[in-house]
């Protein structure tokens, strides 16, 4: 990583023209300027704070609705190989799985370098 150290981080003094464009500038706005009035804006008093429930809230009880029927979804249950090809499963790579159909695979797999 390479750091320069010779920026300067002073912040530069305006030249001539830049001067004289920003006299000019300031005079422009000043020419066109428009003046505003503030308006006095009436405050209302505030009302006094309570913890209580409103009157226009009515608290009720709503309970949930029991259809009878217990768990509305369907059991997950685990998945299963039910054939007969299938020889085991091997580790190829870290975590992954490998599914085994041959005794060459298997073979094959237990030579891999790791």
């Amino acid at each position: 990583m390479i750091i320069y150290t010779n920026q300067s981080s002073k912040k530069r003094k305006p030249n001539a023209k830049q001067r004289e464009l920003q006299k000019d500038w300031n005079d422009l706005m000043a020419k066109w300027s428009v003046t505003s009035t503030v308006k006095e804006r009436k405050v209302k008093p505030l009302k006094s704070y309570s913890l209580q429930i409103p009157a226009e809230r009515n608290p009720r009880n709503l309970p949930s609705v029991d259809s009878g029927v217990g768990n509305a979804t369907k059991p997950i249950e685990g998945k299963r190989y039910t054939g007969d090809k299938m020889l085991g499963i091997g580790t190829l790579h870290k975590s992954n799985a490998v599914p085994i159909f041959t005794d060459q695979e298997a073979k094959d797999q237990a030579n891999m370098r790791r």
